[in-house]
């Protein structure tokens, strides 16, 4: 069974100035809300159950997802967050609802078209604790890059600074539900500073280059990169 996590209750204080009235996975992307393109994306990758994590005018996730439920072919379920609780305190809450041994977890804001399935494959064969779905940019220092070893597993999350040519983090991740168990934590927590970064060295942390198309609405320049990308087909 394939299911995926979406992160979608962050504030959106970075998109205010061009969506203020929606969250961030609503916002209008060529029309349509950007969770709409994640939803078909999930759908082609044969995804069974789809988890949202939502915080920040929840209802109006809601209110979409009970039109558009019986559009999609998988399950829909969602949590809500009574007060914030961080990338890994969303991630935790949602997994309550994950019925397999681990799930995918992608941000509500951001589209990266990785392969599921070779990831899984990747996932499996490492016996990683966690997988994480690398893009390779360049000429870039709006994100953190990302140093492996030659066995793929990561060993350094690098500080934002311009790089000629490197790996990010793309914000997909194939996950154990089992590390939450095995780690001591608050109930307010950073996914990757407080487990991925603290635990850097007793974690199997894995990447896999995946070189397909990426984008991150969260600045009003992508956002309209998005609008532009997804009108003509991206």
């Amino acid at each position: 069974m394939r299911e995926c996590i979406i992160l979608a209750g962050g504030f959106g204080t970075r998109l205010q100035s061009v969506v203020s009235d929606v969250p961030k996975c609503m916002a209008k992307v060529a029309g349509k809300p950007f969770l709409e393109y994640l939803f078909r994306y999930l759908e082609n990758q044969k995804v069974d159950h789809v988890i949202l994590s939502l915080g920040y005018m929840a209802d109006l996730v809601v209110d979409w997802l009970e039109n558009v439920r019986a559009s999609y072919n998988f399950k829909i379920s969602y949590v809500i967050e009574k007060k914030p609780l961080g990338t890994g305190g969303a991630i935790k809450l949602a997994f309550e609802k994950v019925s397999a041994q681990n799930a995918f977890v992608i941000n509500g804001d951001t589209f990266f078209d990785v392969n599921m399935a070779s990831l899984t494959e990747v996932f499996e064969q490492s016996q990683a604790d966690i997988l994480i779905a690398l893009k390779p940019l360049s000429d870039f220092d709006r994100y953190g890059s990302v140093q492996l070893d030659d066995f793929m597993r990561i060993v350094q999350f690098e500080e934002k600074k311009y790089i000629k040519e490197g790996l990010i983090n793309g914000g997909v991740y194939l996950i154990s539900g089992n590390i939450f168990s095995k780690l001591s934590l608050p109930d307010n927590f950073s996914f990757e500073k407080d487990i991925m970064e603290a635990h850097l060295k007793d974690l199997y942390i894995y990447g896999s280059i995946q070189d397909n198309y990426f984008i991150d609405i969260g600045i009003p320049s992508d956002f309209e990169k998005a609008n532009n990308d997804f009108k003509h087909g991206k």
